[in-house]
């Protein structure tokens, strides 16, 4: 049905398809030359509501729209001009400067106006192509003489990248230790509560674990007639903090028993990093003499390894468990087991459980009642009684290592480093002069090497990472010097670690 153009006359309209206004006059359609033409033209004429919302606008189809004939456009003072073209490729309005580049143009014409969105997108590209042709100016400019480059945030920096690096616990990064010591300079009233273990008697020696005993009740230790505060209590209860859930008050192992006695293997805590590595730990414990002693007197020098033929067990983590029964539930803790680290665990489906290991906080618990069966430890648990059982784990540990290099202790830690990695981008037209003395000669500052001319060279060696303030805050050397010249870019990656 054709459209009624006498019902439009003197009406604001649009079409459904766009935001393009134009107005109907004598039977022809008028577009608007500019914003400022519609600003004042709607100025000059409030009851047509050519308000920024369009709100009294009458909308036709772009079809009936185009069946309107064109009768010319309203100029930049809201004038209608008749018989002018109102098309941007019309030759008399074509030139962008007749409109200033406008905000918003709407000008009418066969197959439609200039929307809004696309005057808005000329703009848009103008000021940024203004600001790229800037930009490389400056750069341009200041390639030859930079002293200085900004890293580009998104395309040089990338941050936060981790990987996990695992080495030997024991000292100069040995995975691998065959002889421990006490110290003398331990004094004796910390020797109630722990050994510390050392990995030679030289000065240059260093700590590498301690081992200690505990008891729920206080028992096994003297507290000079004060039971509440024996040693032994004192260890058992700053384990359980330590590593036990609130509410629990007694160590519970893999098989299902709880003891109110353990025995501790603590590593330096500086040597565990991030945590110790599941997998890799190993350690052998030889049989000790206390089948043979009676309880309360199995303490100093009674304790010792069995002689003439010992037993030995050596222990391992779960955490390689096929049938899944390692760990508590929770990664972090994993259960220690009879095995060997290159053997696997010993009776997988059905294996032995000596105790607890906490990777993260490089501790080991084991029951004391499992080693009173298999390694003879007979630990002493009478009230107010020095049964300095804590001597017994170092004993064992000691006695093994010394018998044969098969029962050295294993042990490996994880650390994740994180790390930022710098792109340095050296462009063709940069960094190809120096400030070295011997790059130029003479009063005049000639260049020392003729060749030099037109084609200077200089050689990378040295890469200083400075804040906004120009200070030196890092310094990245090379493996070998890198020759630069306009001929050569260069990209080199910085990675600091943290």
């Amino acid at each position: 049905m054709a459209i009624n153009i006498a019902a439009l006359e003197g009406k604001a309209i649009k079409t459904s398809e766009s935001l393009t206004v134009f107005i109907v006059q004598n039977g022809s359609k008028f577009g608007f030359r500019s914003q400022l033409a519609y600003n004042t033209f709607s100025a000059a004429n409030p009851a047509l509501g050519l308000d920024p919302g369009f709100v009294n606008v009458i909308t036709i189809s772009a079809a009936d729209a185009a069946s309107i004939p064109d009768g010319g456009i309203v100029n930049d003072q809201g004038q209608i001009i008749s018989n002018v073209s109102g098309y941007v490729s019309n030759s008399n309005i074509s030139r962008l400067s007749d409109f200033g580049l406008p905000d918003i143009a709407m000008v009418g014409g066969p197959g439609g106006q200039m929307k809004f969105e696309e005057s808005i997108d000329l703009r848009a590209r103008a000021l940024a192509n203004s600001f790229v042709k800037e930009i490389e100016l400056q750069r341009k400019t200041a390639a030859s003489g930079r002293v200085f480059t900004r890293f580009e945030p998104i395309s040089d920096v990338l941050e936060n990248q981790q990987v996990q690096v695992t080495t030997g616990l024991f000292t100069n990064n040995a995975a691998t230790m065959s002889a421990v010591y006490t110290s003398s300079a331990q004094s004796t009233t910390s020797k109630n509560y722990y050994y510390e273990a050392w990995d030679g008697i030289a000065t240059t020696s260093e700590p590498q674990f301690s081992v200690a005993y505990g008891h729920r009740r206080g028992s096994g230790s003297s507290a000079a007639g004060t039971l509440n505060d024996s040693p032994s209590r004192a260890v058992y209860s700053q384990y359980r903090l330590l590593l036990l859930n609130p509410g629990d008050t007694t160590f519970t192992f893999a098989d299902g028993t709880s003891s109110d006695s353990i025995y501790a293997i603590n590593y330096n805590r500086a040597r565990v990093k991030d945590r110790l590595d599941p997998g890799n730990w190993q350690i052998s414990l030889a049989q000790l003499s206390g089948s043979t002693v009676p309880n309360n007197v199995h303490t100093g020098s009674n304790v010792k390894v069995n002689t003439p033929s010992p037993n030995f067990i050596t222990l391992i983590d779960d955490s390689g468990d096929v049938f899944n029964n390692g760990t508590l539930g929770t990664g972090n803790v994993y259960n220690i087991v009879s095995g060997s680290i290159a053997n696997g665990i010993f009776n997988p489906s059905a294996p032995k459980y000596y105790g607890l290991m906490y990777p993260s906080l490089g501790v080991i618990i084991l029951n004391d009642a499992v080693l009173n069966v298999s390694a003879s430890f007979n630990t002493v648990t009478g009230s107010n009684i020095s049964g300095d059982n804590a001597w017994k784990l170092f004993t064992s540990i000691s006695g093994a290592l010394s018998s044969s290099v098969n029962y050295s202790m294993q042990a490996r830690n994880i650390e994740t480093i994180t790390s930022t990695h710098y792109f340095v981008r050296v462009k063709n037209g940069e960094y190809n002069f120096s400030n070295n003395p011997t790059f130029t000669t003479g009063s005049v500052g000639e260049f020392a090497q003729a060749t030099f001319i037109g084609d200077p060279k200089t050689y990378l060696t040295t890469i200083g990472m400075y804040n906004d303030r120009q200070e030196l805050l890092a310094v990245a050397k090379l493996s070998q010097p890198i020759q630069k010249s306009f001929s050569i870019e260069t990209l080199i990656k910085v990675k600091l670690d943290f």
